[in-house]
């Protein structure tokens, strides 16, 4: 039997260690991902799996752009990436989970003539998506 030579050895390792590596990053991405949510759920008491299929649902992603959801690429409000670190919701209200559950349900109460329709969403439905909008930081 031929023993490898010294260059197609560090070839192997060297393939072997990008590998690991590859493989380190998306069980980082995995554990940090499942902690975000666990963490958004415990502050809303929503559900952001289900927060992010109603946020699609009510085609809230026709008027908001968010990385990485299907069919959120609207630019008519504000993207939403980032929204779980704003200060502020619709221009005036601290940004808590009461709150942003008050905009989604009602925002033409919380700001008259806001551009945000009013979609009739229920109160757990925007406890959900308010989960789901806790996850994008």
């Amino acid at each position: 039997m031929r023993s490898l030579s010294t260059r197609a050895s560090f070839e192997i390792l060297a393939a072997v260690l990008v590998v690991a590596a590859l493989v380190g990053i998306i069980w980082d991405y995995a554990r940090t991902r499942s902690q975000v949510r666990a963490q958004a759920a415990a502050i809303t008491g929503g559900d952001p799996n289900r927060g992010e299929a109603l946020f699609i649902e009510y085609g809230c992603g026709s008027c908001h752009a968010v990385q990485n959801v299907r069919t959120a690429t609207g630019n008519v409000g504000p993207p939403l990436d980032g929204i779980a670190t704003r200060v502020i919701l619709a221009g005036h209200l601290a940004n808590n989970p009461a709150n942003m559950e008050h905009w989604i349900q009602d925002p033409q109460q919380v700001s008259p003539g806001t551009a945000m329709p009013d979609l009739n969403v229920s109160k757990g439905d925007a406890r959900d998506i308010t989960a789901f909008l806790y996850t994008r930081h």
